[in-house]
């Protein structure tokens, strides 16, 4: 069944990519955690800092060979390395982008699911494009992927605190690694590019 929803999502993108920007639109994914930073450790084993950097570097490639580099895209880390906080949102100002998003990987002690996301609690700045960012995304990842919806939410989180003044940001949690089919999920490449591919359509379909 996901598997047919990926190609679905599929036919969806090479339909609505016939569509041109006047101008590339620049984007920073922010690969959340890295390094000696491991996040959320799943009951398989698996790591938050493994799973974020497999969809990030998976939407550059969708990118690449769907939307032939329709945009300019930029990560945050393209390695397991520790980036500090203050450098991701540094990153994203030094390059005036348009859009940024966190990506990160839940956990908790019972038996959690789904997706959410983030936007700044503050009412300043970017919030209400953030929100439409936001909404976006999580049509994209919870309708054609099949994940629980748990909706939008705002956080004091400190990329968002410091990339909200300038441009739509969001911080997206792609699932719970505490929960054992969420985490099974990301073994599985066919998985990783569905949920990248997932994002890239919210995300273009915002900035449309």
């Amino acid at each position: 069944l996901k598997n047919v929803i990926f190609l679905l999502a599929m036919l969806k993108m090479f339909l609505i990519f016939g569509q041109n920007f006047d101008e590339k639109k620049r984007i920073v994914i922010d690969v959340g955690h890295g390094g000696k930073d491991s996040g959320a450790i799943g009951r398989n084993g698996i790591l938050e800092k493994d799973i974020v950097l497999n969809v990030a570097k998976e939407i550059m490639r969708l990118n690449n060979s769907i939307l032939d580099d329709g945009f300019d895209i930029y990560l945050t880390r393209y390695c397991d390395t520790f980036i500090s906080l203050a450098d991701r949102s540094r990153l994203a100002k030094v390059l005036d982008v348009d859009v940024f998003v966190s990506l990160h990987c839940n956990a908790f002690k019972n038996n959690s699911k789904g997706i959410e996301v983030y936007v700044h609690q503050s009412k300043n700045g970017e919030v209400i494009s953030s929100l439409a960012l936001g909404k976006a995304i999580l049509y994209e990842s919870t309708q054609k992927l099949g994940f629980e919806n748990r909706g939008l939410k705002s956080a004091n989180f400190q990329v968002l605190r410091e990339t909200v003044g300038f441009c739509p940001s969001v911080l997206v949690e792609i699932g719970f690694v505490s929960n054992i089919e969420e985490g099974d999920y990301f073994l599985k490449p066919s998985n990783i590019r569905a949920m990248a591919l997932a994002i890239l359509v919210g995300i273009y379909n915002y900035l449309r």
